[in-house]
């Protein structure tokens, strides 16, 4: 029985072999595209929406946030923060806008 006897005559096609062909920087420009698309979908929502419970369903988000943070690497010091992200459902919208945009793209 040779080495290859359960694959398909198309298995070796030279494309790569995995869940995805992207680089990681791909990805990450993928998600970071999709809050500022959601982000911006939030703001919409926020100005455009009449007061009420879907308003705030849409709008309503979790911010986690990370402090200020001291850095002092003796010939010099410096601050970094606060950092925050506001995530809420119109900006997972916007990533799952963005995946499908850029999944029909390449």
């Amino acid at each position: 029985m040779s080495w290859n006897a359960g694959r398909s005559s198309g298995a070796v096609t030279g494309r790569q072999s995995g869940s995805s062909k992207h680089r990681p920087g791909y990805h990450l420009a993928v998600l970071a595209s999709g809050f500022v698309v959601g982000g911006l979908l939030n703001a919409v929502a926020r100005r455009w929406l009449p007061t009420g419970a879907v308003k705030e369903f849409l709008t309503t988000g979790v911010t986690p946030s990370l402090g200020h943070t001291e850095i002092d690497l003796v010939i010099f010091s410096f601050g970094i923060g606060p950092l925050a992200m506001d995530v809420s459902l119109l900006s997972l919208v916007g990533v799952l806008i963005a995946y499908l945009i850029a999944r029909s793209l390449f």
